[in-house]
C-alpha cells in the first residue's frame, strides 16, 4: 500500500485561503466534493476530534482525521498555507501542511490507521517540510509521495 494511491491531484490545494483552524478544516473538507449537508456533518466530527487534542503533530504539519458515515471509502486531501495557521499543534508553532483523512466507521480494507501512520512517517523525513513548501503544482506533490515511496 502506498500513500499516493489514496491522493488525487484534485484533492490537493497549495494555496489555502483560511486564516483560522476552522477555515482550514472547511477548505480541506471542500476538496472531497461532498454535498453541503455532509460537509457540515464532517466539519462537526473533525471539530469534535480536534477538541480531544490537536492533530497538529509538530514541524508545521497537522493530520486532521476522523471516521464518518459521509464517506463510503477512505478519502484524503492535502492543503498548504504558506503563512501558517495557529492549529494548537503540540510544538505550539504554526501549521503549514494539512493532511485530511476521513474513513467510514466500518472499513473492510482497514486502511485508516495504516494511512495515518504512513503520513506521520512521511512527515518525519528531514527534507519533507522544505520540499512541501517548494512545490508549485499538485502533480509535484504526487511525485514527492512517489519519490519517498510511502
Amino acid at each position: 500500500m502506498e500513500l499516493r494511491e489514496f491522493f488525487s491531484e484534485d484533492a490537493v490545494k497549495l494555496d489555502l485561503q483560511g486564516t483560522t483552524k476552522d477555515d482550514v478544516l472547511k477548505e480541506l473538507i471542500a476538496l472531497l466534493g461532498l454535498d453541503e449537508k455532509n460537509e457540515a456533518m464532517l466539519f462537526k466530527m473533525l471539530k469534535r476530534r480536534e477538541n480531544l487534542g490537536s492533530t497538529g503533530i509538530g514541524r508545521g504539519i497537522a493530520i486532521p482525521h476522523c471516521r464518518s458515515l459521509v464517506v463510503n471509502k477512505l478519502r484524503v486531501a492535502f492543503g498548504r498555507k504558506r503563512e501558517g495557521v495557529d492549529f494548537k499543534a503540540i510544538d505550539e508553532k504554526p501549521v503549514f501542511f494539512f493532511f485530511l483523512i476521513v474513513a467510514p466507521p466500518l472499513e473492510v480494507s482497514n486502511q485508516y490507521l495504516p494511512v495515518l501512520g504512513k503520513i506521520a512517517q512521511f512527515s518525519k523525513e528531514a527534507d519533507v517540510p522544505d520540499r512541501l513548501l517548494s512545490i508549485s503544482q499538485p502533480a509535484e506533490f504526487m511525485k514527492l509521495l512517489e519519490e519517498k515511496g510511502v
